[in-house]
């Protein structure tokens, strides 16, 4: 596996992420931001924060599965979160749970999280994208 997480004792050691990856390879593969759509581009979950995660963690997945890796090999999410108030987070992590339960992943990985005004189309409440390392 070429990307090893790490909590180093001088910093917060949080549940939900790991503060740092050390990432070794020779193919960067870089997620574009991906949202609640289906493979048809359909939307999916409709004002509902945690449906809409686990539908942008699934696209993730299956994009860096695409591209020969697993989750296992991100290095680095992206979270953009429409309006953030940290009142999402449980809907927020809630989805991603259900999308690694589903697919057979574990979501922890270095994130950072930024709330946005809007996304890129109106109905869309979350977008996660993704920096992998493969071998």
């Amino acid at each position: 596996m070429p990307v090893q997480l790490l909590n180093p004792s001088a910093l917060p050691r949080p549940e939900a992420y790991a503060q740092v990856s050390i990432a070794e390879g020779s193919r960067l593969v870089f997620v574009s931001g991906q949202v609640a759509r289906d493979a048809d581009g359909n939307p999916v979950g409709e004002g509902d924060l945690a449906a809409q995660s686990e539908q942008a963690y699934a696209n993730v997945h299956a994009a860096v599965t695409a591209a020969g890796g697993t989750f296992a090999d991100i290095a680095k999410l992206t979270v953009h979160v429409v309006d953030w108030k940290p009142e999402k987070t449980a809907p927020l992590v809630e989805g991603a749970m259900r999308a690694a339960r589903r697919l057979g992943f574990d979501p922890v990985r270095p994130i950072t999280l930024l709330g946005a005004a809007a996304l890129g189309e109106p109905d869309l409440l979350v977008e996660v994208e993704a920096v992998a390392v493969l071998p």
